[in-house]
């Protein structure tokens, strides 16, 4: 596994990653626009603006499928979509309760976690609404984003006295916890803000242990992901997966 860093250079904290093919897109808190790398070598090749996001400006996601990519803006409650071709076109809509973290379902349809809501939303790419999934224990507390799996739940990260990242069915019923009564060299999960998500795997970025978490879902461990650069990983809100 090799490691490169990106820093804020003076142009406000990174609050979410995504990664498609040979580009890895970066939102920072400040919201005027997008910057595009290299993945290979994380060289920097264009800016892509999009225009009323602001600051606030706190989720990203990708959608090859349907060639754009979206941002949230957790203060302004919008989602804006930006199309990755000539011109760059916008639209955005507004998303109700805070919307923060994103991703793109199977379906190939926009999951919103609303922060102040305690809800899932689900968008069509051009805004529609799909479905909502209300969270159905009074536990769950301020969603910050939500991935599905291969078997259609969702892996949600939440805060509360001390944080969690839950398995939710489409019902909103919690299916499985991870964090606080599982038993690991880690510790307890304080903070979790982005996930990402292999066959068998969950990656969490832990924002107050400075960490990226590895829950291993076959035996509901937990253990700290070992990177070459995790001396300069501080306060982590943002995480994607290059899965090449």
């Amino acid at each position: 596994m090799s490691g490169l860093c990106l820093t804020t250079q003076g142009r406000g904290t990174v609050t979410a990653l995504a990664s498609v093919g040979d580009d890895v897109y970066v939102l920072r808190v400040t919201g005027q626009q997008v910057e595009v790398y290299e993945a290979e070598i994380f060289a920097f090749k264009c800016h892509i603006k999009v225009h009323g996001l602001g600051r606030g400006a706190c989720g990203l996601s990708v959608c090859p499928k349907n060639s754009c990519l979206y941002a949230s803006n957790f203060s302004r409650e919008n989602v804006h979509r930006v199309e990755l071709k000539a011109g760059n076109a916008t639209k955005n809509w507004s998303v109700s309760g805070r919307p923060a973290g994103l991703s793109v379902n199977k379906a190939n349809n926009l999951v919103v976690a609303s922060f102040g809501a305690r809800k899932l939303q689900e968008y069509t790419t051009h805004g529609s609404l799909v479905r909502e999934i209300c969270l159905q224990d009074a536990g769950v507390t301020y969603p910050w984003h939500a991935v599905q799996l291969s078997s259609g739940d969702y892996a949600v990260s939440h805060d509360r006295s001390q944080g969690e990242v839950l398995i939710v069915g489409m019902d909103g019923r919690v299916v499985q916890r991870y964090g606080q009564s599982v038993t690991s060299e880690v510790g307890q999960i304080k903070n979790p803000r982005s996930l990402a998500v292999t066959k068998n795997d969950i990656l969490v970025a832990d924002y107050v242990n400075d960490s990226i978490v590895l829950i291993k879902t076959s035996t509901t461990s937990l253990e700290e992901l070992a990177l070459p650069v995790y001396g300069e990983i501080q306060s982590p809100w943002a995480l994607c997966l290059d899965e090449s």
